[in-house]
């Protein structure tokens, strides 16, 4: 595999495993989540560097194996370009429901 897109893949994994961080000393709340600006600045932020890498990658390789990696370039642009249209249900559910996922992914990907 090319070193950037391994370095990309470690940059999707970092990201995960810091928003995985903003809640390890808490359960993971959506109503906790809603009142701490900080937690969901930073989320977003995560997001938008795991869409970028994973942009990035898409772009030195177009056959590139990676589920969602359309809808997660999407929410990228969206929280970037579209800052106001961005719903804290939309992006506790891809926290809860699709980072789990990702990073079992992106670990397969990364022993390959």
């Amino acid at each position: 595999m090319d070193n950037e897109i391994k370095t990309w893949l470690f940059d999707i994994l970092q990201a995960v495993e810091e928003i995985e961080g903003y809640f390890s000393e808490k359960p993971m709340r959506f109503n906790d989540y809603l009142s701490d600006i900080k937690t969901k600045r930073a989320v977003e932020r995560d997001l938008e560097i795991i869409g970028e890498a994973v942009n990035r990658i898409f772009k030195k390789d177009k056959q590139f194996r990676l589920e969602n990696a359309q809808k997660i370039i999407g929410t990228r642009n969206r929280i970037i370009h579209g800052y106001d249209t961005i719903s804290d249900d939309l992006i506790w559910s891809i926290v809860v429901n699709h980072l789990p996922k990702l990073k079992s992914e992106i670990k397969v990907l990364m022993e390959k």
